[in-house]
């Protein structure tokens, strides 16, 4: 049932883009070390060619999939459909972390809108598409974004958002260094 792609095809690119919520994996090299998997939602997604993608990563209780692509470079993005036809799509591939200072931030950035709380941008370089039939995934109807989070980045401030990450998103959770580490 599992169908193996070498790109984004269009028509996935277009399931993509109708997705609410998405998820992310990844993991750190250790065996004893916690596979993370996080929840992203908003308009944070981009598809930057049919074998390059990118989101903007929020300011969150943790940065594990940074630590972990810092360290190893493994990531796996996770799309269902919640409502109409069945699908899961997966994007396996290498990402890395892009920080407000680096280089390209300004081009990337500038593809998404501003929301308060960014952190940086995770990009990711996409070796193995795969879709399977989604056929288990219950069908849900979609109400809307949560403002929580954005609304917790403004009440804090620039200033309270750079304090939290500088307590909560330096380490993971198994000790590995965040590239937020380097700033603080």
């Amino acid at each position: 049932m599992a169908k193996v792609f070498d790109h984004i095809t269009k028509e996935l690119q277009e399931f993509i883009a109708a997705q609410h919520l998405f998820f992310v994996a990844s993991a750190p090299l250790s065996p004893d070390g916690h596979v993370n998997m996080s929840p992203k939602g908003l308009d944070c997604f981009r598809i930057l060619s049919p074998h390059q993608v990118a989101y903007l990563d929020l300011t969150g209780s943790g940065n594990e999939t940074s630590a972990h692509l810092q360290e190893n470079g493994r990531i796996t993005l996770m799309f269902c459909a919640f409502e109409g036809a069945p699908l899961i799509l997966r994007l396996y591939g290498k990402g890395e972390t892009i920080l407000p200072s680096s280089p390209n931030w300004d081009s990337l950035y500038s593809l998404f809108p501003p929301i308060p709380g960014t952190r940086q941008i995770i990009v990711a370089d996409i070796e193995r598409v795969q879709t399977s039939c989604g056929l288990g995934v219950p069908l849900y109807e979609y109400q809307g974004q949560r403002q929580a989070l954005v609304d917790w980045a403004e009440k804090k401030g620039v200033q309270g958002v750079n304090d939290y990450r500088k307590q909560k998103n330096v380490v993971s959770i198994d000790g590995l260094p965040t590239p937020l580490s380097k700033l603080f």
